[in-house]
């Protein structure tokens, strides 16, 4: 079972959002792998943040020689992979992943960020939400939680 940590950073690379879970996906043995609850140890818990800024110089010098919206894998990290996506207004998309197991579906996470980016724009075009604001809607946040779970 992967655990993710997944975030939504501003254009003055700050973090508008952040979710840390689990796959929900069947996969591992054990009775300590809830799904949805992350199997990340506290000392990698400490450094995810440290992880996903760490990545920005990366994303956006990978930006610059793509023309697509999602990047893919940009980095790695002790056992931990990076992967993003940069929407229109130059939001980053991050998540950074556990790559234990050897397997994931870059599919999956490439249509978790197609679909996150719908709700984000959404949430942009709230005339009481300003870009760079912190993402605290409950029901983005629940919204999230739903598409990590259907893709992840």
């Amino acid at each position: 079972m992967s655990s993710y940590y997944f975030t939504i950073i501003g254009t003055n690379d700050t973090p508008l959002y952040e979710l840390e879970f689990a796959s929900f996906k069947l996969g591992g043995s054990g009775a300590s792998q809830v799904p949805g609850k992350s199997q990340f140890s506290n000392n990698v818990k400490e450094i995810l943040p440290f992880v996903t800024h760490s990545s920005i110089d990366l994303i956006e010098d990978v930006q610059w020689n793509n023309n697509q919206f999602y990047l893919g894998k940009v980095d790695s990290f002790y056992g931990l992979s990076v992967n993003a996506f940069v929407t229109q207004g130059n939001i980053k998309f991050i998540i950074c992943y556990d790559n234990g197991n050897g397997r994931y579906d870059e599919n999956a996470i490439r249509q978790f960020f197609m679909e996150t980016n719908e709700l984000y724009v959404k949430e942009l075009m709230d005339p009481f939400y300003s870009v760079n604001d912190a993402l605290t809607s409950p029901d983005f946040d629940l919204r999230i939680k739903l598409l990590a779970k259907k893709y992840l």
